[in-house]
């Protein structure tokens, strides 16, 4: 039996369906003036239903376990007052779908751009990022990653803290506003990845142990304790995550999912809860006949993730490569506290470049232990890279962005390397024209003893970067409005620029032969003098009869060989992140030098040659 849906409604008729081992009664309950409670039968197992006629879409109901207070359902699809108040029932049968005739793109095609729906547009609804959407598919965008949306306390959240997995956010605009949402970015050809927490639930308005028992003691996370995987009675709680994916799939048309830190997800069964979940994935993808996509976020280097289910893997699609970030934020910023601690050299950058993975195994001074392994036989595009993302930027005491921390020059650098790789990458939203807004940790908690909580332990979480002064306080709407984009700073200096940069890397990413997505065509390494690293990294790129070398220069002047960098040919540059056009200082040449010179920077130059005459 597959738990799922709380509620099911057809044609003026409504089930509703709840798990509740702990309750010895339970009663569905239809709050308002008349109050009606009607019991519900058991069906053994825990499982209590119902089926009430004369039933409108928008209906309040609630559970009350054993006489006790009324409670919101566990698969409620929408909480339209509050995580505290009654749900809401929800005709999924009414939305006029557009999509038909849509299919994702493949994996090897996908630019990822990562957004929150409440600060991605000034309305902070669906609605508002509807209105965006075009400027996205006109920059190169194939897929758009979607912050959590599951019902949170309050109207500002980084979706982290969701209590209800089922339900739409009311304040973004519901059920039916995540599938205009959906729609509209099917009919622009970009798919939509969903981001979910299966690892836990927010503290405030979490009332699943009241009905079964969704948590254990046995393993605990950074926000408390670990949903119960592997305990007692834990096959039921499985059935709603696995379900919880379906939902997603079924009902709004999701092409996949980005799973939240699955290195809290603690599984000591036989078949991790992964597993189970990538092969449900799987067989709903057959029986849709489109493709499904499992991205896991982890920060362990883990390539088990994305290894077929066939050889022992978990089956997931895509795996958090964070190496190419942490290298480049640290050889740009020159921050060495916290995980940054492990990176800082132009060595670093060119392994993660030409392995996905800059640890493959080696001693890790953060973790004080051996970091990762060899992500053998991995495709290049299960690696997802980014320069930015929700968490690197909003984990910081301030929420700067890179942009803040260093140059534009350094920058358009960075990014070239990112949006350059043979990788999946992903961008952060208003990185594209390096905004100025930051993205701050931000709440609207009730419960006063939690707001003071979180207070003190963003501040603990802070030490270990040695940042000082007082953060913005995440309850102060203040801190969220400053979070909110400014749209039309794109088309100003500097960011104009910027944004005409990342246009034409995103171009030459999707147009160039040599942008493969295969291990056997990449090969990168730090430039030295005198035994000595410049600040440059070296990529080579080959494909479809084509050669580039692209060369990343992160310090002010660089000496370089261009006799021993470019391989015999007429090469031609096709791209200087330092161009005027990108707002830059200009290019650092027409054409390539015949010997050695010395180039300001920072800057990356891609140079290419034809290959696929020679020979002849």
């Amino acid at each position: 039996m597959r738990l799922c849906a709380g509620h099911e409604y057809k044609k003026g008729s409504c089930s509703f369906t709840c798990w509740a081992p702990k309750a010895k009664r339970l009663d569905l309950v239809l709050p308002g003036p008349k109050e009606a409670r009607l019991p519900m039968e058991h069906h053994g197992q825990g499982v209590w239903h119902a089926a009430v006629e004369d039933v409108v879409p928008g209906l309040r109901y609630a559970y009350s376990l054993d006489h006790g207070p009324l409670r919101p359902d566990p698969t409620s699809h929408l909480q339209p007052d509050g995580v505290h108040g009654p749900s809401a029932v929800v005709d999924h049968t009414a939305f006029r779908w557009n999509d038909a005739a849509f299919r994702p793109p493949a994996l090897a095609e996908w630019v990822i751009y990562e957004l929150h729906v409440g600060t991605f547009s000034p309305e902070g609804t669906f609605a508002g990022a509807i209105a965006k959407l075009p400027l996205l598919a006109e920059l190169g965008v194939t897929v758009l990653e979607v912050m959590p949306v599951a019902a949170f306390p309050g109207a500002r959240n980084w979706g982290y803290d969701g209590v209800a997995p089922y339900a739409v956010h009311a304040a973004y605009g519901g059920p039916e506003g995540f599938k205009c949402f959906v729609d509209a970015a099917h009919g622009l050809g970009m798919a939509v990845i969903l981001d979910v927490v299966y690892n836990h639930l927010g503290p405030e308005g979490n009332y699943l142990r009241e009905f079964g028992p969704y948590f254990t003691a046995e393993h605990h996370t950074p926000w408390g304790e670990a949903v119960n995987y592997d305990g007692p009675n834990s096959g039921p709680v499985r059935d709603f995550v696995v379900a919880n994916a379906l939902h997603w799939i079924r009902r709004y048309h999701v092409d996949g999912l980005r799973l939240d830190a699955v290195q809290t997800i603690h599984d000591e069964s036989v078949r991790h809860i992964l597993s189970e979940l990538s092969l449900a994935v799987k067989d709903e993808a057959e029986r849709l006949g489109r493709p499904l996509r499992l991205i896991a976020e982890s920060d362990r280097n883990d390539p088990r993730l994305v290894r077929p289910l066939a050889v022992g893997g978990l089956g997931c699609h895509g795996v958090w490569s964070d190496d190419l970030h942490h290298a480049l934020h640290a050889l740009t910023t020159r921050e060495k506290r916290g995980y940054y601690t492990d990176y800082g050299r132009a060595e670093h950058v060119a392994l993660a470049l030409e392995h996905g993975f800059a640890y493959r195994g080696e001693y890790s001074r953060f973790r004080r232990a051996a970091h990762g392994q060899p992500p053998d036989g991995v495709p290049c595009e299960a690696h997802v890279v980014a320069l930015q993302n929700h968490d690197q930027v909003g984990n910081r005491m301030r929420g700067e962005r890179i942009s803040h921390l260093t140059n534009i020059e350094a920058v358009k650098t960075a990014a070239a390397c990112v949006l350059l790789s043979p990788f999946t990458p992903l961008l952060f939203m208003g990185e594209e024209w390096a905004a100025a807004e930051p993205f701050s940790y931000f709440t609207s908690h009730g419960d006063p003893g939690l707001i003071k909580a979180v207070r003190a332990g963003r501040r603990k979480e802070f030490k270990s970067f040695g940042w000082k002064g007082e953060p913005p306080d995440p309850q102060d709407e203040a801190t969220f409005a400053a979070c909110t984009l400014d749209w039309q700073a794109r088309e100003k200096a500097p960011h104009a620029g910027v944004l005409a940069c990342y246009r034409a890397l995103l171009a030459l990413r999707r147009e160039e032969p040599f942008a493969t997505r295969t291990r056997v065509s990449v090969s990168a390494r730090a430039l030295l003098s005198g035994g000595k690293e410049q600040g440059a990294v070296v990529m080579n790129r080959t494909g479809g009869g084509r050669e580039a070398v692209c060369l990343f220069l992160f310090a002010p002047k660089t000496s370089l060989d261009f006799s021993a960098l470019l391989p015999a040919g007429n090469f031609s540059l096709v791209l200087d992140t330092g161009d005027d056009a990108f707002g830059g200082p200009g290019r650092a040449f027409a054409a390539p030098p015949a010997r050695r010179a010395r180039i300001p920077g920072p800057r990356a130059l891609v140079l290419v040659r034809e290959t696929h005459l020679e020979g002849l």
